[in-house]
């Protein structure tokens, strides 16, 4: 059994009106997770801009970019100044009128463009009050995806991805030993006095339990900080009103965490700063696991027909 750490960052950090900033925020931080011995850092999902899903305006359409772009480029020079595989959620132009929401995973050992090893599409696509996303993304096309990288092999899944356990467990069978899940998740204020601390440890539990249910590691990455949807993103002319609803805005909770593969945290972030969470990732756990937790050897793969269908009436 070869024995492998990899060391670890998630990148926890707020968003402001400029995506410009953002950007470079993102690089600064990115390369300070880099110097600080990270392997494998991973940002939160859509850190490029404040959370415009808020509300429904064509205007915000213009924040997309291409993959690869102006974002990947300035990420790839931290990627292959440093040596190392870096998630990045992005807001994804794939063609006029088509847009994703995508997670680029870049490796200093790729060759393409950016040194883009792999893209994985957004799967699951939520409408909930003030998570417009439908407005916004078509669903991944691509499947759900493992990437062998120079830190190991990853898989990537986004935000509403991580309360389905079917999207963890493809992208375990597919050899993922680290399943990332950039996120943009927080309270309405209205709702947390009464709900807050049940929202966050739901969120938490459900993805420690895919953990224990595949035997990998977990990384979820969150933004924080309080996002008014009816602010106005830097250098881009609102088209109308909007849903009116978004000025309450949403409080990003945080909470950013790692977990091995029997659940345990290993690490986790407050729910109102900036910060940068390390974990040292030990490759022989997942083999250890596994051996006494046999969940993937005793799965009667012959019964799961119903799985695929949307309700068994």
């Amino acid at each position: 059994m070869k024995n492998i750490t990899t060391r670890v960052a998630l990148i926890q950090m707020s968003c402001e009106p400029s995506t410009e900033a953002n950007l470079a925020k993102a690089v600064a931080h990115v390369r300070e997770a880099a110097q600080n011995g990270a392997q494998l850092i991973c940002l939160p999902e859509l850190f490029r801009a404040q959370y415009f899903c808020q509300r429904e305006d064509h205007a915000l359409f213009s924040t997309a970019e291409s993959i690869p772009g102006p974002s990947t480029a300035a990420l790839a020079e931290v990627v292959r100044e440093h040596k190392i595989v870096l998630v990045a959620s992005l807001f994804e132009r794939r063609a006029p009128g088509l847009y994703h929401n995508t997670a680029a995973v870049l490796d200093h050992t790729c060759t393409q463009p950016d040194n883009i090893a792999s893209i994985y599409r957004k799967m699951h696509i939520p409408d909930d009050p003030l998570y417009y996303e439908k407005f916004y993304f078509t669903p991944g096309d691509l499947g759900f995806l493992a990437q062998r990288t120079s830190a190991g092999p990853i898989g990537t899944l986004v935000c509403w991805d991580q309360w389905y356990p079917e999207g963890a467990r493809v992208t375990a069978l597919k050899g993922a030993e680290t399943l990332f899940f950039p996120t943009a998740i927080g309270w309405h204020p209205s709702e947390k006095a009464e709900y807050g601390v049940r929202q966050y440890d739901a969120w938490q539990t459900i993805q420690r339990a895919h953990a224990i249910a595949n035997g990998v590691f977990v990384c979820a990455v969150n933004r924080v900080g309080h996002e008014h949807g009816d602010v106005i993103h830097e250098g881009v002319e609102m088209q109308g009103p909007g849903d009116h609803t978004a000025a309450s805005g949403i409080e990003f909770w945080g909470g950013s965490f790692i977990a091995d593969p029997f659940g345990r945290i290993l690490a986790k972030a407050s729910h109102d700063k900036e910060e940068i969470l390390y974990a040292d990732l030990d490759s022989k756990e997942i083999e250890i696991t596994r051996q006494h937790w046999p969940f993937l050897r005793d799965r009667r793969i012959d019964a799961y027909g119903g799985i695929t269908s949307r309700f068994l009436d």
